[in-house]
Parts: structure tokens; C-alpha cells; sequence
């Protein structure tokens, strides 16, 4: 959940019966701790068991060995739980697997999952068209169905920000949720005041989808500043996008530009990009 995934909402959420889960650039870009120094600091608020996500794409062999280089040093502080996306999550399974940790993979559609189970993963997280951040094309039902024969467990992420839609996808028949948008506007985390506003006073009809932030659809809501920037980069971007050879290249420098751009969202108090995901209504009640 970068930006939004500060030490101490991670720690709650794991302390309240959830899985708090690391993002690894939020932690050191935006809140900058030492990487083993946060993950300490998060263990001293919580004693349960707390999660990373570790962003995979291939882009860059200095990005890459910095993600291998965290996981390793995740597994030396005992963390045992892993979710990988955006990539092959082969290498991620090879090296928590031998300290005995589990692998979970973000997966849009059937092809992906068929990547991860082939990588040997331990479970799917099912990212549907209602979740923040990197969203998928389908809705939840749908999704399930076209991966419930993987003999794997399934967590629905997207759509889930209350009671009834958690218990809706566990009678669907999801394993678990996994969950991001719900929380924002929570005392726990460290966003200004600006972001928690705009998730309260959103709608569902105020989310877009936007190319122009990473290279990958990203959920946003639509502020004035996300429709100057424009949703779909130019003509000659989405050509290179199209191209197997050069679209990680402009995934990398996206993701450069956009790390900046949201980390101003969180250390100042501006209207820049406001991740979310389609659960926003439910935060009126």
C-alpha cells in the first residue's frame, strides 16, 4: 500500500487479528528508516506476525537486487509471510521457501496464476477491478471463478471495506481479503490530512483508472490534479508500453516519477494522487 503503509499501521493492523504487511519503499523512501531498523521498530509494536510485499518487475538489475537484498533481510527477522507481484515470482518462492516461509502472488487474470503456480506459490491474492493501486479488468466473482480450480488458497483483494462485503467474498468463497483502502483515513496512519478527506468524501463514481502513473492501470480518485496530468500517456509511450523489449524500461522510469510524486502526497499536505480503491462509500456510515 505505498504510500500509505507507515510502521504503526502496519503493527495495528497485525495487532487487531490482521496481517499487517511491509511495503519496502514506503518504509525506507517515504518514512526513512533503515530497512532492518524498521522492520525491528514494527516488531516492537506487535508481537504477531507481520507480512512484506515485494514488488518484482524486472526493470532494473539494481532495483532487482535491492528487493533481493530486503528479502533476505526480512527472512533474517523472522518474517515468514510474502507477497510478490508484478513479475515472476520464481526467485521470491526459491529463497522464503528454504527458511520455510510461504509465497503468496497478486494475479489479475488466469494467465498470471498460471506463472505463479508454475513458480510454486503457496496462495493467489486475486486483485480485482474494485481494488486500489495496480487494479485488475474483472470484478471478484468472476475472478473466482476462473481460479478456484487452482487448489490454492484465494484472497479477493478490491471491494472489501466493511462487514458484509468481507462476508460476502468468504461466501463466495474466498480464503481471505486482503485490504488497503479501508484503512487510510484511520488515526494509524501517517497520510495528511488532505488524503484522509478525499477517501471519506469519495464515491465509488469518483475512482479512475490511470496509465499515466506507473505504466500499469492504478486506481486514483479523480481530483483536478489527476485530470491535468491526463490518464493515458502519450501516443509514442503506449507504443513503447506495447513492446515486450522496452515496456519495462518505461515501467522503471514511471515508477521513479511516480515514487516521488506520491511520496509529496504524504509529506505534504497537497492534493497530488490519492490512491483508492472502489470501497469509498462504505466510510460514510
Amino acid at each position: 500500500m505505498y504510500p500509505c503503509s507507515n510502521p504503526e499501521l502496519v503493527a495495528s493492523i497485525s495487532e487487531s487479528g490482521g496481517l499487517g504487511i511491509i511495503q519496502p519503499i514506503s518504509l525506507t523512501y517515504v518514512y526513512g528508516y533503515d530497512f532492518r531498523e524498521g522492520i525491528q521498530y514494527i516488531k516492537s509494536l506487535t508481537s504477531k506476525p507481520i507480512g512484506m510485499n515485494i514488488l518484482i518487475e524486472n526493470s532494473s538489475s539494481a532495483y532487482l537486487n535491492k528487493m533481493q537484498e530486503w528479502t533476505d533481510i526480512a527472512l533474517e527477522e523472522g518474517i515468514m509471510f510474502f507477497i510478490s507481484s508484478l513479475g515472476k515470482p520464481d526467485w521470491v518462492v526459491k529463497k522464503v521457501h528454504a527458511k520455510g516461509g510461504k509465497v503468496y502472488h497478486d494475479v489479475t487474470e488466469l494467465k498470471w496464476a498460471k506463472i505463479a503456480k508454475d513458480a510454486n506459490v503457496d496462495g493467489l491474492i486475486c486483485v480485482n477491478s474494485s481494488a486500489g493501486g495496480h487494479a485488475g479488468d474483472l470484478e471478484a466473482r468472476q475472478l473466482f471463478l476462473d481460479l478456484k480450480d487452482f487448489s490454492l488458497p484465494l484472497v479477493c483483494a478490491g471491494g472489501v471495506g466493511s462487514k458484509e462485503s468481507f462476508d460476502k467474498m468468504l461466501k463466495l468463497g474466498f480464503d481471505a481479503v486482503q485490504m488497503g483502502t479501508r484503512f487510510i483515513a484511520s488515526d494509524e496512519c501517517k497520510v495528511p490530512l488532505s488524503y484522509k478527506k478525499a477517501i471519506v468524501n469519495a464515491n465509488k463514481g469518483d475512482i479512475v483508472y490511470s496509465l499515466n502513473l506507473t505504466g500499469v492501470k492504478v486506481s486514483l480518485i479523480n481530483t483536478p490534479y489527476v485530470q491535468k496530468l491526463g490518464l493515458v500517456p502519450n501516443t509514442f509511450i503506449l507504443w513503447m508500453l506495447s513492446k515486450a523489449s522496452l515496456k519495462h524500461l518505461v515501467r522503471f522510469f514511471y515508477m521513479l516519477r511516480s515514487l516521488i510524486r506520491l511520496k509529496a502526497t504524504v509529506k505534504e499536505d497537497k492534493d497530488k494522487f490519492f490512491q483508492a480503491g472502489k470501497v469509498l462509500k462504505v466510510l460514510k456510515v
